[in-house]
Parts: structure tokens; C-alpha cells; sequence
């Protein structure tokens, strides 16, 4: 049998550390804050390194979009609205800086439970057993009846909804991100898989309409993408249908023609996904522009991008009613 010795380290080359690049300097470090501190001077603190630069990055390109009067497109997934933050993208939207929403099914429950009494998420795990879950009498009916009308009038889903919502007079449509699309008129698209949501489950869901309005969505949708050069994508919790949805609404726009290749990309999620980083980071910004990759809580980042890019735009003449 083979036997083998500890390598002699006596000869091994070493270099002068003085002579060597290195990528962490004191110099990058982050620095401490002093109480009473403003925003600017919390994100100018960050080290430079890694989402230190990023995300102050990010917010400039977003920045440099909405001055340039370039559209800012968020998509989002349900637990954006779950965790309470519609407050802060319907005030984006009041303010003109996002341009339009793109909902899953899931988002349209949800929002449509806020707008209705206040309150949604039910405890899955309660009602399951008992073939519960999903089951609320309104939320199916009201869902399914915006679509079905909207089906007849020729509308998009999004639009549908949100204007059957605000028909209603619903309580809490203020915190609504459907009535508040419709009432400002910007573009919110809901793009459905079939089956995902309680909804399709109802006595009232009918498939054709849904398929109709959605595919109208996802039509509009492309309309919104080949809109995109110079812009901004933000992927909000959709670890898998939106970023499929915008890869092959970006395909669509590229094929008819349209130029959309210097644009920005960012994905907020709590943890690295496949589609996420192929579909909106890295594959669509290849011809140009950048993509991010933000990492971790939602009801902390999302506030955070909100408020950062508020205070970068308030420096700015001409956006001094912030």
C-alpha cells in the first residue's frame, strides 16, 4: 500500500501584501451613525461593498428613469400585499413614479379582501381538514363577478376588477391596489395560472372569462414591456409565474420590433431563485443595463427602496412637493 508524508511548507512562494489588490479596505468600511441621523446620510454610511453599493446604485437608475420620464414597472406576488404594503405603492403611485402593476392571481384575493373588509390571510392550516380553506362566500363572488363583467365589456382582469371594486363603494378601497390603479389610471395587468387561486374554485368562476381577461392582460402587459428602454422592472415576491410572464412578454416586444435592451432590472425576494435570477436579473439586461439581486424581508426593503428613492428624487428641482 501507498503511504503518504505531510508536504514540507519551508519552500513554498510567498509576496509582500503591501504590492497585492485588495478588495476590502478601511476605507469601504461602513461608519457609524450618529443619533438624529437622516436617511441620505444611513445609506452613505453603508460599506462599499456587495448591497452597500448596489442598492444606492439601483436607486440612482431609478432615479434617472423617472426623470427621464421612462416608465417604472413593478411586478409583485401576494405577500407584498400580506405583509402590508400597499400603503406604500399606492403612494408611489399617486406620485407618478410607478408606472403600472403586474398582479398573480393570489394578489387579486388578497386585495380584493383588503378592499372589501379591511382584513385577509386566512390560517391555512385551521381550516384545511375540514375543506374550508378558501372557501369565503364574498370573496369568491366579488372576484368572479368583476372578471365575468369585465369579460362582457371586453375589459382586462385588472381593469375589471378595479372598477368593480370602486362600483362597490368597498370600505377600505383606499388601500386597494386595483381601485387605486383604476382611479388613476395607471395599467395593472393580473396574470392567472389556472387553478392557483381560491377563487377558481367558487360556483361563480368561469373559465373562459378568466382566460379572456387575463390574455388581454398579458397583451397589455407586452405593451408595457416594449415601453421598457430606459426604464425599470422590479420583481416584488414572484419567485416564478411573473418572471416567466415578463421573459416572454420581453420575447414578444423584441420580436415585433421594439427596442428594449438598456433598461434596469431588480428582484426583491427572501431567497435566490432560479427564474428570478435568470428570467429577470441576468437574461434581459445581456444587451444592456444592469440587473439586481436584493436579498431579504420585504417589509423592510421595500420601505426602504421607497423611501431611499423619495429622498434621492426630493433633492432634485421640480419634485419639491415630496
Amino acid at each position: 500500500m501507498k503511504t503518504y508524508q505531510p508536504l514540507d511548507f519551508s519552500g513554498l512562494n510567498t509576496y509582500s501584501i503591501h504590492g497585492r489588490y485588495s478588495k476590502v479596505t478601511v476605507e469601504n468600511f461602513a461608519k457609524p451613525l450618529a443619533p438624529g441621523s437622516t436617511l441620505k446620510e444611513f445609506i452613505a454610511s453603508l460599506p462599499e461593498q456587495l448591497l452597500g453599493l448596489d442598492f444606492p446604485e439601483l436607486v440612482g437608475r431609478l432615479a434617472a428613469s423617472h426623470d427621464n420620464d421612462r416608465p417604472i414597472v413593478v411586478g409583485m406576488g401576494a405577500h407584498v400585499i400580506k405583509v402590508g404594503l400597499n400603503p406604500i405603492l399606492i403612494d408611489l403611485m399617486e406620485r407618478g413614479i410607478i408606472s403600472a402593476i403586474a398582479l398573480n392571481g393570489a394578489g387579486i384575493v388578497h386585495d380584493t379582501e383588503i378592499a372589501m373588509v379591511g382584513r385577509t390571510s386566512e390560517e391555512v392550516g385551521d381550516v384545511l381538514g375540514s375543506g374550508a380553506f378558501g372557501a369565503a362566500k364574498e370573496t369568491g363572488e366579488v372576484v368572479n363577478a368583476g372578471i365575468n363583467l369585465g369579460a362582457k365589456k371586453g375589459q382586462g382582469l385588472g381593469e375589471a376588477l378595479g372598477e368593480y371594486l370602486l362600483a362597490q363603494n368597498f370600505p377600505y378601497n383606499t388601500m386597494s391596489l386595483l381601485a387605486t390603479a383604476k382611479r388613476l389610471g395607471i395599467p395593472l395587468t393580473v396574470h392567472v395560472a389556472m387553478g392557483t387561486d381560491i377563487v377558481h374554485i367558487h360556483p361563480t368562476a368561469n373559465g373562459a372569462a378568466i382566460g379572456q381577461t387575463s390574455h388581454q392582460d398579458f397583451r397589455l402587459f407586452c405593451g408595457l414591456v416594449a415601453e421598457l428602454e430606459g426604464g425599470a422592472y422590479l420583481n416584488f415576491g414572484s419567485a416564478v409565474l411573473l418572471p416567466e410572464v415578463f421573459l416572454k412578454a420581453l420575447t414578444v416586444a423584441r420580436n415585433l420590433g421594439h427596442v428594449v435592451n438598456n433598461f434596469t432590472t431588480a428582484n426583491f425576494d427572501f431567497i435566490r431563485h432560479y427564474r428570478t435570477m435568470t428570467n429577470v436579473v441576468n437574461r434581459p439586461t445581456m444587451g444592456g443595463g444592469k440587473g439586481y439581486n436584493i436579498i431579504g424581508h420585504h417589509e423592510l426593503l421595500i420601505p426602504l427602496l421607497a423611501a431611499t428613492l423619495l429622498d434621492r428624487l426630493h433633492e432634485k428641482d421640480g419634485f419639491a412637493a415630496i
